[in-house]
């Protein structure tokens, strides 16, 4: 019964991992160029390096709590779903890390 239970657990769609996680700065990117606002326009505006906000729009760099609400003050994009998303998008990186499963299995082997 208890292997039923699993595998049913596991066969949830809320349970699925998307093929291409989706990072927020493609969220942010596409609203940013439907809006027809320069990249280094809307940096200066947000008074962080151009550098900065294009490492994130191009989903190079993580999603910071600061820079999330700055996104959400220039686009009005909510701040705590992007911030979710990027948790979100690093728990998946994470688990298809393979150097960082082995660490985790041999941590759970001590434990």
């Amino acid at each position: 019964m208890n292997l039923q239970l699993s595998i049913m657990k596991e066969m949830i769609t809320n349970n699925l991992e998307p093929a291409y996680p989706t990072h927020p700065g493609e969220i942010s990117k596409g609203k940013i160029e439907y809006r027809g606002i320069s990249q280094k326009k809307l940096a200066a505006e947000m008074d962080v390096s151009y550098s900065l906000l294009n490492e994130v729009l191009n989903c190079k760099r993580q999603l910071k709590t600061e820079m999330a609400l700055l996104i959400e003050a220039a686009l009005g994009l909510d701040a705590e779903p992007l911030l979710k998303m990027q948790a979100r998008y690093n728990m998946i990186i994470a688990k298809r890390n393979s150097k960082f499963i082995d660490k985790l299995n041999k941590v759970r082997k001590i434990a």
